[in-house]
């Protein structure tokens, strides 16, 4: 009898199209946001694990062996990502402010994202020598990546006092204000030429919501309930809307292509908990479901020529909540 894909590798759930070999690469703890390098041979990735009880930076080989940490181990750390070359790193910390893990959110007040103040954007060398501070506004400045040129870094902040979306010069120098609605606008990525930025956001339409959305952000709380994918040029102009479902869409990233975003959202699950892996036209069109595993899916990167994708997922945890990380062959 022949097995089917899925029968073959139990890591597959039924209705993964797009999905060929796929690699396990993480066990245990908590692993997300895995970019790759220049050439599809590393990945960068945040990691709580072992003694690292928040978030530190690790790279690994894609097959996932010789994982090693980048990040200083103190503080907490998000978003790393290869500078071109690869030769160095970007990520944000909050390690200058204080050495112990910042606090947990309130959670009394509900799900929410905290936005930790102290967080400032650095560039390092790919083993964590000759650590560089790019920011140093009192206010979160974190979710950085860069264009393909490492010309440009295109980051959030709360400088403005609210989280808009920032650009400036791989040195640090030259910034530039993308986004002015009040609201959160945040996890953006360059397209391949650096035309376009993708990005979510959430933008408060009446006075309760943006009461709401005030008097949380002042404490450095989100609520992520709510969360659509935008596209804008990569100079703040021409925002489009590409999804408008009401559901905590987020992740977005720019397929080689250029002309399709891969994201993670809840929108198929009325209860709002299980997050799965979408494709969409750039347009808003074509919008085509990609993972259908029970828990969380989520961080889609593709690789360069757009033949591999990385994610984040809760698939064959052996611990409830653990989140670890696969790399698989897309299959067009």
């Amino acid at each position: 009898m022949v097995k089917t894909k899925e029968e073959a590798n139990p890591l597959i759930v039924t209705g993964e199209r797009h999905f060929g070999k796929i690699i396990q690469l993480t066990f245990g703890g908590q692993n997300a946001e895995a970019y790759f390098n220049s050439d599809d041979t590393e990945l960068i990735f945040q990691t709580t694990r072992g003694e690292y009880e928040c978030d530190q930076i690790f790279i690994m080989d894609v097959d996932g062996n010789n994982q090693r940490l980048v990040s200083t181990g103190k503080g907490r750390t998000t978003c790393g990502y290869f500078m071109p070359g690869s030769a160095k790193i970007l990520y944000s910390s909050t390690h200058a402010e204080a050495t112990e893990c910042p606090p947990e959110p309130d959670y009394s007040k509900g799900y929410t994202w905290a936005v930790y103040p102290y967080y400032d954007i650095y560039i390092a060398n790919n083993d964590g020598s000759e650590l560089t501070k790019l920011t140093d506004e009192y206010g979160y400045d974190a979710e950085a990546t860069l264009s393909e040129d490492g010309s440009k870094i295109v980051f959030t902040s709360k400088r403005s006092g609210d989280l808009d979306i920032w650009t400036m010069n791989s040195d640090g120098s030259g910034l530039f204000q993308l986004t002015d609605e009040i609201g959160y606008d945040g996890g953006p990525f360059f397209n391949k030429d650096a035309s376009k930025i993708v990005f979510r956001a959430y933008h408060p339409t009446d006075s309760t919501e943006k009461a709401n959305y005030i008097n949380l952000l002042e404490t450095d709380l989100i609520r992520p309930g709510k969360l659509e994918i935008y596209v804008m040029d990569s100079d703040g102009s021409n925002k489009t809307q590409v999804t408008d479902n009401g559901a905590a869409n987020f992740g977005p990233y720019f397929h080689p292509d250029g002309n399709r975003i891969i994201f993670s959202s809840n929108l198929a699950d009325p209860k709002g908990r299980n997050f799965d892996l979408w494709m969409v036209n750039s347009d808003g069109s074509g919008l085509e479901q990609i993972t259908y595993n029970s828990t969380f899916d989520g961080f889609p990167m593709f690789s360069k020529d757009g033949n591999k994708l990385v994610f984040a997922s809760n698939r064959n945890n052996k611990v409830r909540g653990e989140t670890n990380l696969f790399i698989v062959d897309w299959i067009k």
